[in-house]
């Protein structure tokens, strides 16, 4: 990112050229996109995003932001399966417990013992399935949170095209927006520019 350093406030001239070529690289990275999405990604919107990337802050915002989540992810996957250990562990637990119960179990019990422990079963699936979907529900309000710092973040960096909302066409635009800086942030770093 050193490339970019003393472009703002720099040479207007080298700042121009800059702003123009980072314009042309999203129009042109733009047709890769559904063309709703290209229909929506107006001349002006393209200039100012080409503007709020000039110095390469932005890019490193985004990069900073890609790590936080990927972090998050990792963290909530690893609590997650964490659960599931101890879910597989109580079940087998259980089942030796089940299975040590009926080796000792006198034959005139046996019909109260099978009932009595596939109630235990039973309950146990039933607290299973309640513990999954909490931590799911957890799991996907962690997330949304995450995209709601994510879209405040861009917004005070004055990425345009970013501000907090939870309707799914504008989330799929930001989510196109942040490809395209993503996509263009990798072609500059290849050619080093």
């Amino acid at each position: 990112m050193d490339g970019f350093s003393g472009v703002i406030g720099g040479d207007p001239t080298t700042q121009q050229e800059r702003h123009y070529y980072l314009l042309s690289e999203l129009q042109t990275l733009v047709k890769d996109l559904p063309s709703s999405f290209q229909q929506r990604l107006s001349y002006n919107m393209l200039s100012d995003l080409a503007l709020a990337l000039i110095d390469g802050t932005v890019y490193e915002i985004v990069q900073g932001l890609l790590d936080i989540q990927h972090l998050t992810e990792k963290n909530l996957y690893n609590q997650r399966q964490k659960l599931h250990c101890e879910h597989q562990a109580l079940k087998q637990d259980l089942a030796r417990k089940h299975k040590d119960a009926l080796q000792s179990c006198k034959s005139h019990n046996l019909a109260l013992l099978k009932s009595n422990q596939q109630a235990e079963l039973e309950a146990l699936e039933i607290r299973v399935r309640e513990e999954q979907r909490m931590m799911d529900k957890k799991i996907v309000v962690e997330m949304d949170q995450k995209v709601i710092d994510q879209q405040n973040t861009l917004e005070k960096a004055g990425v345009p095209g970013f501000y907090i909302t939870t309707n799914p066409q504008e989330l799929t635009m930001q989510m196109n927006l942040l490809e395209l800086i993503l996509k263009l942030q990798q072609k500059e770093s290849q050619s080093g520019i």
